[in-house]
């Protein structure tokens, strides 16, 4: 678990981003209470969260990885494979039948270093619409 100071830092991480601006503290701490595996990269001199990931996964056959991010300062040094790399490596994920994320295009050759690629399984990812017209059954 984080740290309230991190739960803060967090949120202002999730501000700078156009996938995640706008959580809200509240709903980032049951965000976090709800998610099975959370990754943290803290600076030992400031004690200040700069990566951070989590994973929610049944340990056998899938996993999704999400909010994989890195501070505005510290990107290109390396912590977002370093992130990626722990979190290929924990037990609970390296070895599940499939592990997923979603990314934008231009982050594809980064997260390809670690085996993800597009999906060839001829499945899609579906999300229900929050605005769609209700129907009845009946």
């Amino acid at each position: 678990m984080l740290e309230p100071s991190h739960i803060e830092e967090l949120v202002a991480l999730y501000q700078n981003e156009w996938w995640s601006k706008g959580r809200t503290r509240e709903d980032v701490r049951k965000m976090l209470a709800h998610s099975d595996i959370v990754f943290r990269l803290v600076e030992a001199e400031t004690d200040r969260l700069v990566g951070f990931a989590r994973a929610i996964t049944d340990r056998v056959y899938r996993g999704t990885v999400y909010d994989v991010i890195v501070a505005d300062d510290r990107r290109g040094s390396d912590l977002g494979k370093l992130l990626m790399d722990a979190v290929t490596a924990h037990p609970d994920l390296a070895k599940i039948e499939s592990l997923e994320l979603h990314c934008l295009p231009e982050l594809e050759a980064f997260y390809a270093k670690w085996g993800f690629a597009h999906n060839t399984t001829g499945t899609s990812t579906l999300q229900p619409s929050r605005h769609a017209p209700q129907t009845s059954s009946g």
